[in-house]
């Protein structure tokens, strides 16, 4: 070992303590890169699904315009008026588009944007931190 790098045991309380937080704020850039890279990553995930996501839903909300007006005609064929097969299919499908939002919203949790490895690891390094102040 080279004799101008002191050891532990020849270092100063100061030099100690200097050490330690120069070694925590280099630990906490790292771990806040980290996080950007994670959450960035995540993003360019999402983005990539946005243009499919959208031109197959414009391509449903079409099918189920035609759906909806052949159960209406379906509905007079057998003998409803047009104006309550209509008012019929219509509470049908707002009834089951509303189900549908509010199952799709419980799914949509804040826990799945966050950047999982980075808060873990950021907990490690509480730890390790705690037990080397002690």
């Amino acid at each position: 070992m080279p004799s101008d790098i002191p050891r532990d045991g020849d270092r100063s309380l100061p030099e100690l303590f200097g050490s330690l937080i120069n070694q925590l704020s280099t630990l906490v850039r790292q771990e806040v890169r980290l996080a950007r890279a994670e959450i960035g990553e995540k993003l360019g995930d999402a983005s990539g699904a946005v243009t499919p996501i959208a031109a197959g839903g414009g391509l449903l909300l079409g099918a189920l315009i035609v759906l909806l007006f052949a159960l209406v005609s379906l509905l007079v064929a057998f003998g409803i008026a047009q104006g309550l097969a209509e008012l019929i299919v219509g509470l049908l499908a707002a009834l089951l588009g509303y189900g549908l939002v509010r199952s799709g919203l419980a799914q949509l949790k804040s826990s799945n944007l966050v950047p999982s490895r980075t808060t873990t690891q950021l907990s490690r390094d509480a730890q390790v931190a705690k037990e080397q102040v002690r």
